[in-house]
């Protein structure tokens, strides 16, 4: 990516909404250490990342777009694996959709920028690419299993 490197200013006694009850929900004596409740805080985590990135001046408004799609996605009753019949597992499409929103977005936007608006555990750019990845590898596992039974339902 070209351009004037980003300066990001962050004052740590200034906290968010929603960093203040993030802190509240965790044990904050976790050292850098991911615990199972950053799991569970993995879709909310990445959807306030996708809001405050729509609201930065320093994200195209192409891109603002995307954010826009990905949020609207998860607030929306429509879903693929809708949450209230399955229950958590009717979270992952919502999950994967904000994860591939933001994966496109760090393609446009500087890393840096990225970073400055992250509240999860560890480095937001890692989350985002651990998760994308994990997704992509679950599709393709899954895809190759639903082509090997249509085999063999076809050769029967």
């Amino acid at each position: 990516m070209n351009g004037p490197p980003v300066t990001i200013e962050l004052n740590p006694k200034e906290q968010r909404l929603y960093d203040q009850l993030r802190d509240r929900l965790l044990d904050s004596t976790s050292n850098g250490v991911s615990r199972f409740g950053d799991v569970l805080l993995f879709l909310p985590d990445l959807t306030i990342l996708l809001l405050r990135l729509l609201r930065d001046e320093r994200v195209p408004l192409l891109d603002k777009g995307l954010a826009v799609a990905g949020i609207a996605y998860v607030v929306s009753p429509i879903d693929v694996l809708p949450a209230l019949v399955m229950g958590p597992v009717g979270l992952l499409d919502d999950l994967f959709i904000v994860a591939a929103c933001l994966s496109r977005l760090l393609n446009h936007v500087h890393p840096d920028v990225v970073r400055s608006h992250w509240s999860g555990q560890g480095d937001a750019l890692e989350v985002i690419q651990s998760t994308t990845g994990w997704f992509e590898r679950e599709l393709a596992l899954r895809a190759q299993d639903l082509r090997r039974f249509l085999a063999r339902r076809m050769a029967r």
